[in-house]
């Protein structure tokens, strides 16, 4: 990430920001080989949609919210900007980006539950440490605080909404009541011996994340290769998987499997059995022949379901440096790739999934991000995909 000096701005300024020119330009898609082993009924293919290329720097993390509507950025610049995913345009400025401030380095919209009026609050974090909860409609800040000689890069709501994890360079897990903002515990040190013990991370924490299902366990990944699982009730790690380097938001949980990316070019994707912490998969990277290896950022399973009866997680993205790009799995089809989506300058740090349909977001150290639809084959509605870079490839 990149290194500046000074605090950003805190005076929010909803905006639309770009200019004559178009928010969004159209790209248009090529076909690469066809995976070997592909065996599936229904095949994918991804359709391109729209790329943003008047955001002025480097994203390291996107979200879309509830509605999948909008899809906030985490910029290099300390700007929290949220666009439009559909026509691409930007629709709020939560945070004006400035030269002289750090990173805004990750976000997550609040859940949309029954027992929460306020709706569209998104919370925030940078590298100096400061947790900010933003109201995305009216463009107020609605609460702020320091984690103090900390530097944040990892948040997750509990899927209740009633709290909020961080995580980052001091190792520790914070969990936050959702209502008072107050800590409930800081979780450092875990429990058990053997292969499977967990003493809580020793170096940096970039991912981490509740259980879908048992709200009072999440789990946790960065730079000492382990995954921790943590039980909130205890306020300690439970057990650990040995294996993942972490870099990114680069770890997600389906039912019971885990998914992680490392940043590393032998095997980047890997899946993992919750229950016993044995690895079910690595997914081949496709390397198309090319020498540069993919080192991954980030990696998640796709939040809509395709037919609406998956049992397992079907599809999967990656983004990637080396190879600067960002690419969609399909575990159904003998973890076939479905596409990829290149052409960037610079390392894919932020992938997201809608959560309302298969339409993924890519962004990296290139400024751009990108909107790719995942549908089957046949399906792709080529009205008004037309010029462009030739940046996604499908199968």
């Amino acid at each position: 990430m990149a290194s500046f000096f000074g605090a950003p701005p805190t005076n929010p300024t909803p905006a639309p920001v770009l200019g004559a020119k178009a928010a969004a330009k159209a790209v248009s898609a090529t076909s690469v080989p066809p995976c070997p082993g592909s065996h599936s009924s229904t095949p994918l293919c991804l359709q391109p949609s729209i790329t943003i290329t008047e955001n002025t720097s480097e994203v390291f993390a996107v979200k879309f919210n509830p509605d999948g509507k909008f899809l906030a950025a985490c910029c290099g610049d300390g700007a929290i900007r949220v666009f439009n995913s559909e026509t691409g345009r930007m629709a709020y400025n939560l945070q004006r980006g400035s030269a002289v401030a750090l990173p805004s380095t990750a976000v997550k919209f609040r859940p949309d539950v029954e027992t929460v009026k306020t709706k569209n609050v998104l919370i925030s974090a940078d590298a100096l440490g400061n947790v900010e909860h933003w109201h995305m409609t009216s463009g107020k800040c609605l609460h702020s605080f320091k984690e103090e000689d900390n530097q944040i890069f990892a948040l997750d709501f509990r899927p209740d909404a009633t709290q909020f994890a961080t995580a980052g360079k001091d190792t520790a897990i914070r969990i936050y009541d959702e209502q008072t903002k107050q800590q409930v515990v800081k979780m450092e040190r875990g429990m058990g011996f053997g292969p499977s013990a967990a003493p809580g991370h020793s170096n940096r924490v970039f991912a981490v994340k509740f259980h879908p299902n048992d709200h009072n366990v999440l789990i946790s990944g960065g730079w000492d290769n382990t995954i921790q699982v943590w039980d909130t009730r205890v306020g300690k790690a439970q057990r650990s998987i040995f294996g993942p380097h972490l870099c990114g938001e680069a770890l997600d949980l389906q039912g019971d499997v885990i998914l992680t990316g490392s940043h590393r070019a032998d095997d980047p994707l890997e899946t993992w059995d919750y229950g016993t912490g044995e690895k079910i998969s690595s997914v081949k990277i496709f390397d198309d022949g090319r020498s540069e290896p993919s080192q991954l950022y980030s990696a998640q399973f796709a939040k809509a379901s395709l037919s609406g009866y998956e049992e397992k997680p079907r599809l999967i993205a990656c983004g990637s440096s080396g190879v600067n790009e960002a690419r969609v799995y399909d575990m159904e089809n003998g973890s076939c790739c479905v596409g990829v989506v290149g052409g960037m300058s610079r390392a894919v740090f932020a992938t997201d999934w809608s959560p309302k349909e298969n339409k993924l977001a890519v962004a990296g150290g290139d400024a751009s991000i990108r909107f790719v639809n995942v549908v089957e084959k046949g399906k792709i509605e080529t009205r008004g995909v037309t010029g462009g870079d030739e940046n996604v490839k499908v199968n």
